[in-house]
């Protein structure tokens, strides 16, 4: 009973990953008649669902819930502020009232401090 039950819960994992990436990212309709063009759409999408998985992992943590790409993208990367340079500074400045403010500058943080490949300290 416990490995069926572990079974239907990977399926059902499997199929959320499949209801995002064609509605979320967009693979319900492919954009032409030939399978190469295709497959770069599909490959495009796939990396695209991948990083917004990762944002929400890294950038929001292990205690914050999944949400949908298409989530993702309305709340924390389609930003409503701006970007203004003074002194050769960039600063962002979000709106008043903004509900994913916090959110958003956490996950900001918190991928701003991951390591790039290359990057690690050398014994």
């Amino acid at each position: 009973m416990i490995a069926l039950e572990a079974d239907h819960r990977g399926h059902a994992v499997i199929e959320d990953v499949i209801r995002d990436l064609k509605y979320g990212v967009g693979l319900n309709h492919m954009p032409s008649g030939r399978f190469g063009a295709n497959a770069a759409w599909m490959v495009l999408n796939v990396i695209a669902h991948n990083l917004g998985r990762w944002v929400n992992r890294i950038g929001l943590g292990r205690e914050a819930r999944p949400m949908t790409t298409k989530t993702l993208r309305r709340r924390l990367l389609c930003v409503p502020g701006r970007i203004t340079t003074s002194g050769g500074r960039k600063t962002l400045h979000l709106p008043k009232g903004w509900p994913w403010e916090e959110p958003f500058l956490t996950a900001l943080v918190n991928l701003r401090r991951t390591r790039r490949p290359g990057t690690y300290l050398r014994t």
